[in-house]
């Protein structure tokens, strides 16, 4: 599945539209634009094969890596998450919170993240659809994680329910998913 860049999602809290590639030796970087409701902002996560990097613009940012204490970036500031680190950001602030940014190397990001975007609008939630939830946390485990969904939900449930929505035909929607990027 490709999406023609520009590409824009949104969920109740966050827009997030990915304007383009710049081609380089080490991997395709993707450039991202964010605009975040206040309080609003994605839960710990990590990404497992990327750097992710955001430049304030307008407002400000809270951030927090796994095990630390939160940080705060203003206007002209930018915080840089290395592969593997797992983080959280959000709108810190009283209005909107504005980035720019990158996400590098691009892999299957905007796959994922519009895929889980969906989810949460097919469930009317902040929570995915718990089959799509499934599939995309299982197929993609090697590139990413959701850190606050306890270990045995994603190891255990969530391969039982990926496999039982296989069995029941849902995830048809996903046959030109793109194939998992291997570390």
């Amino acid at each position: 599945m490709t999406y023609q860049l520009p590409h824009t999602i949104q969920n109740k809290a966050e827009k997030i539209t990915f304007l383009g590639l710049v081609k380089e030796k080490d991997g395709d970087k993707l450039l991202v634009e964010n605009t975040v409701r206040p309080g609003g902002g994605p839960p710990m996560h990590n990404h497992f094969l990327q750097e992710e990097s955001l430049t304030v613009v307008k407002g400000r940012i809270g951030y927090q890596v796994l095990g630390q204490a939160p940080q705060f970036a203003e206007v002209g500031e930018t915080i840089v998450f290395a592969p593997g680190v797992a983080h959280k950001f959000w709108n810190a602030g009283m209005d909107d919170l504005q980035s720019t940014g990158h996400i590098k190397p691009a892999n299957t990001i905007v796959f994922f993240l519009s895929s889980i975007y969906a989810a949460q609008r097919k469930s009317g939630s902040d929570k995915p659809e718990i089959f799509d939830a499934a599939y995309l946390l299982t197929r993609y485990s090697s590139e990413y994680d959701m850190n606050e969904i306890p270990w045995p939900v994603k190891k255990i449930l969530m391969p039982v329910i990926y496999t039982i929505g296989k069995l029941l035909g849902k995830y048809k929607h996903f046959k030109d998913a793109p194939r998992p990027t291997k570390p």
